[in-house]
């Protein structure tokens, strides 16, 4: 099997000539809380692992070690559980993604019975659509033992769905809220690992992400960090690495062989992920969270911009980001709100 050096020095095969700029030394500016959810709400939480912001103004919280999606009234003094536990159409279990549409529409993805499903429901918790993917995952993605790729990366956009599945041979695709296919974006990269099907498509694994500003974002999870900006189209726009000092050491610790697990019929690798969450805010930056507690923000030509951390209680590591429309970014877990505009001194 080859290195993970090699890997990395043969994962980038650009299609659009990325930016040859000298790296810049960004200070890292540590953003503190300005409020989120008061502690009788969070209470309610055993993993609160999404935190977002309908366009009612209400909030809705993903508990994942709860099985559950809780609605917090905009003024933040209640909330309720409005999907619950439960293998039936309709409930969740074993829950693994979320997220707001703009529309208002809850999209969540679950594992009943080992089946990859995503369901829709209203801001009231009525499901409203949903659909079952065939097979596994070629790998697993885990991160303290929460599995991240698969149906685990759906975002919406717009009137689609959109997917990590690089078994579909691409870096996107996407679905309408019955199961359609409408789409797919991105070519797989070159890994050094394509010899290993299953670690091929594992480094191909990422977080898809729409724009508001208009196009599609796709950051690679595992081996050499990076994303790709796409246009409407599908066209690749630009490639970046994701680089700093912050991530070196991580990267040095990346291993050259990967334990394989029995899941169901098969055994499949487990691979740690290198970035542990992303997501574009209405101007069109993208900030991505790393598995160490560092969030990069890029500009909308793919340059590096600002380095974070959150402070709340404690430095935050995000598993979680999304924007407002107040111009705010909220994070779990811990379900906290950090003003995403202020420069920290």
């Amino acid at each position: 099997m080859p290195s993970s050096r090699c890997c990395f020095g043969a994962a980038l095969v650009l299609a659009v000539v990325a930016s040859s700029a000298p790296l810049r030394a960004l200070r890292v500016e540590v953003l503190t809380s300005i409020g989120g959810l008061p502690p009788h709400i969070t209470g309610l939480f055993e993993e609160p692992s999404a935190f977002h912001q309908g366009p009612g103004g209400a909030y809705f919280v993903f508990d994942r070690r709860g099985h559950a999606v809780y609605r917090v009234e905009a003024d933040k003094t209640a909330a309720r559980r409005i999907v619950s536990i439960g293998q039936e159409d309709g409930r969740v279990i074993d829950p693994t993604g979320f997220d707001v549409a703009d529309d208002g529409r809850l999209v969540v993805a679950d594992m009943p019975r080992g089946r990859q499903r995503i369901q829709v429901f209203d801001a009231e918790g009525v499901r409203a659509a949903g659909f079952t993917l065939p097979g596994q995952p070629a790998a697993r993605i885990v991160l303290g033992g929460v599995t991240l790729n698969g149906v685990g990366t759906i975002r919406s956009a717009r009137r689609e769905l959109l997917l990590s599945h690089p078994e579909s041979g691409a870096l996107i695709t996407g679905y309408t809220q019955a199961g359609y296919s409408t789409r797919v974006v991105g070519a797989l990269r070159s890994t050094g690992f394509e010899s290993d099907r299953d670690l091929h498509l594992a480094m191909n694994a990422g977080i898809p992400l729409a724009d508001p500003t208009g196009g599609y974002f796709f950051v690679f999870m595992t081996g050499r960090p990076a994303f790709r900006k796409y246009d409407a189209s599908g066209t690749l726009l630009f490639e970046r690495l994701i680089q700093g000092v912050e991530l070196d050491a991580l990267l040095e610790a990346q291993p050259t062989q990967w334990p394989r697990r029995a899941v169901q019929d098969r055994e499949v690798p487990f691979v740690a992920p290198v970035i542990r969450t992303a997501a574009v805010s209405p101007s069109g930056e993208l900030w991505v969270s790393l598995a160490v507690p560092y969030t990069y923000v890029y500009d909308v030509q793919g340059d590096k911009t600002r380095t974070l951390t959150f402070r709340a209680a404690g430095t935050v590591s995000a598993a979680s980001l999304s924007f407002t429309r107040g111009g705010t970014v909220l994070v779990t877990p811990g379900c906290y709100e950090f003003d995403a505009t202020r420069r920290a001194e």
